[in-house]
């Protein structure tokens, strides 16, 4: 067969997963290695920059603890240590204060951080274990030299592990490579810190539907609890400092048999004074804010005052969190401090409420309300629209956005003039995150500072008078807005615009959330639906760099379905019908001209478009399953016809493709056999 190549210079492509032609020469394998790994899961990456740190002189018996556990030069007894506590007590910060302190440590002859991962819900590398034991190996490179030429050989003697099971990783990339340094009791213990277990909530990066994330989420953390328990059985010089939120499972698993004798516990909240230390953070927050004061908008009398200060403390119950967002919200250069202060010492409270034994929030929320009181009334309406969009959307951004660029997009998808979004959300900017800087604490989502206020938000009950928010409601208009966007979509022309690439990644599963078919009049979403060039939006989603393809797998996923379709999603659909009718034979039909399209080589003027071919075999895969399974005989014949083309212009690209699919089929394999054998029958 003739034909140009689309890979004339290409080697060692990936395609999702399946790599085909690879080898790691000398000297490439940990650079390699590097690039398999979440950097950003380190606790001294950029992304984590500038990274959550314990206030200056508090959480010194908590650190202390830590400290007289792992020893240094002598193993402790118990080389793992738990430290738990629920959401917004300083995990993480106590993380990352051990971590530098550690490092700090010029006495050693070593250095006794030998790893740290850092997981986090939001982040693609961070919120899954598939990358955890390759970072691992990576960093145990650096801190431990020795071990750098056993790991490096490994990795070329098969770079195929970095594919493969985490428990394979793990004996092949650590537990060998320490056993090749033959006596390891000479080789001083090093401490890994794995922080925010409960932030792994994603078993499988591939092919995950947003609801199936609860159900992932005990079984990955118990998963990455028997990896560290694994490697501790193995007798190696690591102790694991292990951080994280007091989940149920998480707890019953360390208090098993296998856990229970090698395992320290620690509950951060029951130790340390947690009063001394607010009143030093507070004193010192408030001392900084004082030198900033401007001597005319107020009298010449020292603040805060004793009173001041006593009632302050007294609210915070020990809280470091309460105390965090009050300094956060009174530190407003367009305001005064002074009396943004006394207005939170001044609300509605129960007086006669014992905080120390209250729930851990209670006053907390009572904060929240009147930060929420606070809000001019006039900017109100809006202010609670953009919280509802952004509740909404919290996790549907890729990651490093930043806030404003993302409040931008949202501006566009509902109509608002640019900056609106922003300056709805101005007067809450201590409790939601307005600069894209947060110094002290670690986020749960791009929008929040803490978990606690998108938790507070969600529960009407909590909330007062006047204030609610509609998720339901929010969501048909974020599709309707998405599809809007999708409608400048060509198949010759360029996504450039963000809120339009946003929609491109999110319409459908936005379709899932809002099941716009049961609402009573639902013609106006299948209107727009039609009204897009849905051909168009999925040969982006495959082609266009930087686009991911979550839209179009949604798709995929449902295809033809009855009941589970993406379109009907279990609901009856009288009012409308034909409309619904047309809708879902658009899909299929869009789907189909897709396939046909970007398996064409003609279609790409760019000579060595490796990207669009790693793109192609997973959504094909998929297809490929979905038309055999439901027999869509005009789809089948459609993608051989494709196929066949495709053998005639490029044979070679046909066979790589060939094998990059059958390897992703999971459970299709002979449909993918068949197709494949169909095309090359009549190309015969």
């Amino acid at each position: 067969m003739s034909g140009v190549s689309l890979f004339n210079n290409a080697r060692n492509f990936k395609a999702n997963n399946t790599t085909f032609n690879l080898s790691v020469s000398d000297g490439d394998a940990l650079q390699y290695l590097h690039k398999h790994s979440a950097t950003g899961a380190m606790h001294d990456s950029e992304e984590r920059y500038p990274p959550p740190l314990c206030h200056e002189g508090t959480r010194e018996v908590v650190i202390c603890r830590i400290e007289v556990w792992y020893r240094f030069e002598i193993p402790p007894e118990k080389k793992i240590m738990w430290v738990h506590a629920p959401a917004g007590y300083g995990k993480t910060a106590v993380a990352g204060t051990v971590s530098k302190k550690m490092e700090s440590r010029i006495d050693l002859s070593f250095n006794p951080v030998g790893a740290t991962f850092f997981f986090w819900r939001t982040s693609p590398e961070r919120n899954n274990p598939t990358r955890f034991i390759i970072t691992l190996a990576y960093q145990f490179t650096i801190s431990i030299p020795e071990l750098a030429p056993h790991i490096e050989a490994a990795v070329k003697r098969d770079p195929m592990v970095l594919n493969k099971a985490l428990e394979v990783q793990l004996v092949k990339l650590i537990v060998e490579p320490f056993k090749s340094l033959g006596e390891l009791d000479n080789i001083p213990h090093r401490l890994v810190i794995i922080d925010g277990l409960d932030e792994c909530i994603i078993s499988d990066q591939e092919s995950r539907v947003e609801k199936q994330y609860a159900e992932d989420q005990e079984r990955v953390q118990v998963r990455v609890l028997e990896l560290i328990r694994t490697l501790h059985s193995h007798k190696l010089p690591l102790c694991f400092l292990i951080l994280s939120r007091p989940e149920p499972w998480i707890k019953r698993h360390i208090e098993s048999k296998s856990f229970q004798f090698i395992t320290d516990t620690l509950d951060l909240y029951q130790v340390g004074d947690h009063l001394k230390d607010v009143e030093k953070f507070v004193r010192d927050e408030l001392a900084r804010i004082a030198e900033g004061l401007d001597p005319q908008l107020g009298d010449d009398e020292e603040w805060p005052e004793d009173y001041t200060m006593k009632l302050f403390l007294q609210r915070t119950g020990g809280h470091m969190l309460y105390a965090a967002t009050v300094i956060r919200h009174i530190d407003d250069p367009y305001d005064d401090p002074r009396q943004r202060l006394q207005d939170i010492l001044d609300g509605e409270f129960n007086s006669t409420q014992d905080l120390t034994h209250s729930t851990p929030f209670s006053s907390l929320h009572e904060l929240y309300r009147q930060i929420l009181r606070s809000c001019p009334q006039a900017n109100r309406a809006t202010m609670v629209g953009v919280l509802e969009e952004v509740l909404t959307t919290r996790y549907s951004f890729q990651p490093r956005i930043k806030v404003h660029a993302a409040l931008n997009v949202l501006d566009r998808l509902f109509g608002r003039p640019p900056g609106r979004g922003m300056k709805a959300l101005r007067p809450l900017h201590s409790v939601i995150r307005l600069s894209g800087e947060d110094p002290g604490s670690s986020s749960d989502s791009l929008f929040f500072y803490r978990s606690s206020f998108a938790e507070f938000l969600k529960d009407q009950s909590q909330l007062f008078p006047g204030v609610t928010l509609n998720y339901q409601k929010i969501s048909g208009r974020l599709l309707l807005g998405c599809l809007k966007s999708l409608s400048a979509i060509t198949l010759d022309g360029q996504v450039c615009e963000q809120h339009v690439r946003f929609s491109l990644d999110r319409w459908s599963l936005f379709w899932i959330k809002s099941n716009p078919i049961a609402d009573p009049d639902p013609s106006s979403y299948l209107k727009a639906l039609l009204a897009t060039d849905l051909t168009a939006c999925f040969v982006k989603s495959v082609i266009a760099p930087g686009i991911a393809e979550h839209g179009m797998i949604y798709c995929l996923h449902q295809l033809y379905h009855p009941t589970q379709n993406l379109i009907v999603r279990d609901t009856p659909f009288s009012v409308c019908a034909p409309l619904v009718q047309d809708g879902l034979a658009h899909l299929r039909s869009s789907m189909d001209a897709c396939f046909r399209h970007v398996l064409d080589p003609e279609c790409h003027t760019v000579t060595g478009n490796t990207m669009w071919f790693a793109a192609i075999p997973g959504p094909l895969s998929y297809y490929i399953s979905q038309i055999s399974e439901h027999r869509d005989v005009p789809a089948f014949d459609n993608l051989v016809q494709a196929l066949r083309s495709l053998l005639e212009k490029d044979e070679w690209l046909f066979t790589e493709l060939e094998d990059a699919v059958h390897s992703m089929a999971s459970g299709s394999e002979q449909a993918v056999l068949d197709m494949f054998k169909r095309a090359r029958q009549d190309v015969e």
